[in-house]
């Protein structure tokens, strides 16, 4: 069998569900025909539904040697960085298909931004579980600190009222301490509001990459895309409107980057 009709048969194999034997197709055809880019973006969707995430890197990362700017290399690339902690990286190549998607009119452009969403929030509960672990550890050792600290100066103390007066001073100290650590954690465990202006009136999730009308009025890229593939009209005033009329709004996406940044609990928002 040649190359093509061994992805063909790999995609007949896939689409019923038999995700190791299209596995086991694409390879063959890789093998009669290496340099094909298409050919391991197509192993890497199935080694992807085998969560073989190493296999999936390899594989992604030959396309992109042969073909940089493949959209599905970088998008599977990036859920597989997702899957075994590699947050940055994941972030990365998200955003890298994401910005072919927009470049090229990609269908996949909603898929796409699902993603950068998701390695946002992954990334940055991440950065909170090292930051809350790290608190604590820091609140541990400060406490201890103050304990030796006290006891030494209770050894020290001539008298009872001595004593007394230094147990009662580094007890409140001690006291102030484990408060202002228990307010720290309760103003952490706060969620602010997300703001209107980080909202997209047509899926309700917080914007990524927002494009703006002749109207003034701004959306999310991959919503107003979709809305226009269905009907190429304004979603506010119903008049026509076509993709070539949108233009970024770079004020807006650096905010919600910011928002994103510092709240990154309102990518489930």
């Amino acid at each position: 069998m040649s190359s093509i009709q061994l992805k063909e048969e790999g995609n007949r194999q896939f689409q019923a569900g038999n995700f190791v034997g299209a596995e086991g197709l694409y390879s063959k055809a890789i093998i009669a025909d290496p340099k094909n880019p298409a050919l391991y973006t197509n192993r890497a969707l199935a080694r992807l539904k085998l969560e073989l995430h190493e296999s999936v890197i390899d594989d992604c990362e030959r396309c992109l040697e042969l073909k940089p700017g493949n959209m599905k290399a970088h998008y599977y690339l990036s859920q597989s960085q997702l899957a075994i902690r590699d947050y940055e990286a994941a972030l990365e190549h998200a955003l890298k298909a994401h910005q072919i998607c927009v470049g090229t009119g990609d269908k996949s452009l909603a898929a796409v931004t699902a993603q950068v969403l998701s390695c946002k929030k992954e990334r940055w509960e991440d950065r909170e579980r090292r930051r809350i672990r790290e608190g604590a550890e820091l609140e541990t050792a400060t406490l201890d600190l103050m304990e030796r600290e006290r006891e030494a100066l209770l050894a020290g103390a001539e008298g009872e009222f001595e004593r007394k007066d230094v147990q009662e001073e580094w007890d409140q100290k001690i006291a102030e301490l484990k408060r202002t650590f228990e307010a720290a954690r309760a103003a952490d465990s706060k969620r602010r509001k997300v703001p209107d202006w980080a909202i997209d009136d047509i899926s309700f999730s917080i914007m990524v990459d927002p494009v703006i009308t002749k109207t003034g009025k701004s959306y999310e890229r991959a919503s107003i895309m979709e809305h226009l593939r269905r009907q190429p009209t304004d979603p506010l005033t119903r008049s026509p409107l076509y993709p070539s009329e949108l233009r970024p709004n770079l004020g807006l996406r650096q905010a919600c980057e910011e928002f994103l940044g510092e709240n990154g609990w309102a990518v489930d928002w």
